[in-house]
């Protein structure tokens, strides 16, 4: 029952996180690093809380890709922008309309990839309060039994 439960729980973070081309293709080595360990030997609090910390630990990481896209494409746009300048001093027209149109294409993808910031790192927060909630969960539950044993 344990062992079916975890399983479903590394079905429902693998389909979680792969809603995004990079999680999916990261999501299977998390997935199958959870499924090689011996759950039969943990109990449910254990394998469940592996399971949220590696689904925190995953998108830790694809926010870290994420914010490193961002930045090499704000470079990119700022180079852009320095050969604009240039190209505006030298009055070249044609060089000035080809400049600002990648710049305005770059500007767009730029937009893409802060809006797939902001997701992921909401994702990353719910994934922590989840794992926090769950803490406190299982810590006011035992609370509660020593609490009736007394």
């Amino acid at each position: 029952m344990i062992s079916s439960t975890v399983v479903a729980a590394i079905a429902a973070v693998s389909v979680v996180t792969s809603a995004s081309a990079t999680s999916a293709a990261v999501a299977s080595p998390v997935a199958s690093s959870i499924a090689s360990i011996d759950l039969s030997s943990m109990n449910i609090e254990t394998a469940l809380m592996m399971v949220q910390q590696e689904r925190t630990k995953l998108l830790d990481s694809q926010l870290q890709s994420q914010i490193q896209e961002v930045q090499n494409r704000n470079q990119a746009i700022a180079d852009l922008n320095t050969q604009l300048q240039a190209a505006i001093q030298s009055g070249d027209a044609s060089q000035v309309q080809a400049l600002k149109s990648k710049i305005d294409a770059m500007s767009n993808s730029q937009q893409m990839d802060m809006l797939r910031l902001q997701s992921l790192s909401n994702k990353r927060n719910e994934a922590f309060d989840v794992m926090t909630n769950f803490i406190k969960k299982m810590q006011d539950s035992r609370s509660s039994i020593i609490g009736n044993m007394r």
